[in-house]
């Protein structure tokens, strides 16, 4: 679509233009701007021109998409892919070249028949008993037999559960003789961590045990979500990891027996045609629902404001080249973003200065969660990549200065930005909150009802068009504009990490032994 502006538009659009083309073109890189800063005053022009109303025109399309196809816009269903369809056509009318890349996500997953482990030295021995071990939910199927190598265990175990950090870190398979087994302790952190840490090492299968205090001594019944690791998994009891780890000799026979049914669907991209395209301000929202509803605050909402800031920014020049994202398969695992941000080269993941994400942000009985880029609301979870403050503080601006109230928010891994923090790649954005409960200070701070849930309808059948808050919707679009706009002219404290990477090529070449490759 193109920029089509009502009459009292035109003189606020006029100015966005004009400060842009001079900041985009000749601003000195010696220049000392004062505040509030030529960039800041460019975003908050810019800020006015994303309206809630225009939102909610995007938001009702949403609806009747899913309407028209069975109730949801779920990845791999015809919703899903009317509603990209929207979205796509709306930015080629506004200009912009897209793409779409692919995403794989499961549809099903069959045990064909039951697994086996059995030890075959230095004692022939078979763990037949259910209590002994569980198939893990999206295990590959495989046939291994080798050696066990137990990863960083404490045996015996520690009095206290949550304690074993066994296979957390890389650092924890030094050692580790490629084509071994991994033993893997149950503990601090996610097993899909566990499990990747492993395959990089170059595990040929995993079996995880149970922790070993009371309560966490039976093999544990989960799924691990992903199941593109290509080897067999199996979660055994304390007693049998024990067993196992008993000698360094261990040799076990581990089989899988499952095949997963694979869906596909897609992520649509759209870069901006202005800015250094070696420097790129990321900007995204998951476009899809959950089967049981039609998303249209999880994450209609999100979606919907992204793209009228893409819209509204499509023909301002900027000194950075902005890249719009609406990532497919979120509520299936993070797998759109995942899968993206692990198809991209090293060299193309340093040219993404920072990334947006944008997840619900006009729940019904919610606030403005801003995430925590430095842990400075001491909640102890990690704090995101260097620049990661600089982006809540940008945000924490937007919202102060206009006496707006906000609080931090972890990240919890819940969303898109988790591929892009595991990547070293700083990132930001809001949250209105989902399922979890208002607290009575949330409620004097920011209204709605103390004791209930911040978004009453969070995947369920009727997250529709009337389970989102109108003024929450264009303040927090607001925000969404600002932010945007801000970052594509300004990235100071934003690390710079395609020059890092460029400046260690460098320093490579250069000490490289003479007749080296170069």
């Amino acid at each position: 679509m193109r920029l089509r502006l009502r009459r009292g538009m035109v003189r606020t659009a006029t100015l966005v233009t004009a400060i842009a083309l001079p900041l985009a073109f000749t601003a000195p890189a010696s220049a000392t701007i004062t505040a509030p800063s030529v960039p800041d005053v460019l975003a908050n022009a810019f800020a006015t021109q994303i309206k809630g109303s225009n939102v909610k025109k995007h938001l009702d399309r949403f609806q009747q998409i899913a309407t028209a196809n069975g109730g949801n816009r779920a990845a791999g269903t015809s919703g899903y892919d009317a509603s990209l369809a929207y979205v796509q056509d709306k930015l080629h009318k506004a200009g912009y070249k897209t793409s779409t890349t692919d995403v794989e996500f499961p549809l099903d997953w069959q045990e064909s028949s039951p697994s086996i482990l059995q030890q075959t030295a230095p004692v022939a021995k078979t763990y037949a008993n259910p209590a002994d071990f569980v198939t893990v939910i999206s295990s590959s199927g495989g046939d291994v037999t080798a050696q066990v190598q137990v990863v960083d265990a404490i045996i015996p175990p520690p009095p206290s559960p949550n304690t074993s950090t066994a296979g957390c870190e890389a650092a924890d398979f030094a050692g580790f003789v490629p084509g071994r087994i991994a033993l893997l302790q149950r503990g601090t952190c996610p097993f899909i961590n566990k499990a990747t840490n492993a395959k990089a090492a170059g595990a040929s299968g995993v079996i995880f045990f149970n922790e070993g205090q009371p309560g966490r001594t039976d093999p544990l019944l989960f799924d691990i979500i992903e199941w593109r690791f290509g080897f067999p998994i199996v979660m055994a009891s304390t007693a049998v990891g024990l067993d196992l780890a008993a000698s360094p000799n261990t040799t076990v026979r581990l089989k899988v027996d499952a095949e997963t049914t694979v869906g596909r669907t897609k992520n649509l991209i759209a870069d901006s045609r202005w800015g250094k395209s070696g420097e790129i301000v990321a900007v995204g929202a998951h476009l899809d629902s959950v089967p049981e509803g039609p998303g249209i605050n999880d994450n209609g909402s999100g979606s919907a404001a992204v793209l009228e800031t893409a819209l509204k920014l499509a023909k301002v020049p900027t000194k950075y080249k902005l890249r719009f994202a609406w990532w497919g398969a979120e509520e299936l695992g993070l797998l759109g973003s995942e899968q993206y941000v692990e198809g991209l080269s090293q060299a193309e993941r340093d040219k993404i200065r920072l990334y947006l994400n944008f997840d619900m942000i006009a729940s019904p009985n919610g606030g403005a969660f801003l995430y925590d880029g430095d842990d400075s609301d001491g909640e102890g979870a990690p704090a995101g990549p260097a620049g990661s403050a600089e982006i809540e503080k940008r945000l924490e601006r937007f919202y102060g200065k206009r006496g707006l109230p906000f609080e931090g928010t972890d990240f919890t891994g819940r969303s898109d930005y988790g591929a892009f923090i595991a990547n070293g790649i700083p990132a930001g954005g809001i949250f209105s909150g989902a399922e979890g409960i208002k607290t009575a200070e949330q409620a004097a701070k920011f209204g709605g009802t103390a004791g209930a849930a911040y978004d009453p309808c969070y995947h369920a059948a009727c997250d529709g068009i009337g389970n989102i808050d109108a003024t929450a919707l264009d303040r927090n679009a607001k925000a969404i504009g600002y932010a945007t706009a801000f970052f594509a002219y300004d990235l100071t404290g934003i690390p710079d990490r395609n020059a890092a990477t460029l400046a260690r090529t460098a320093a490579q070449a250069a000490t490289a032994p003479e007749g080296a490759a170069r």
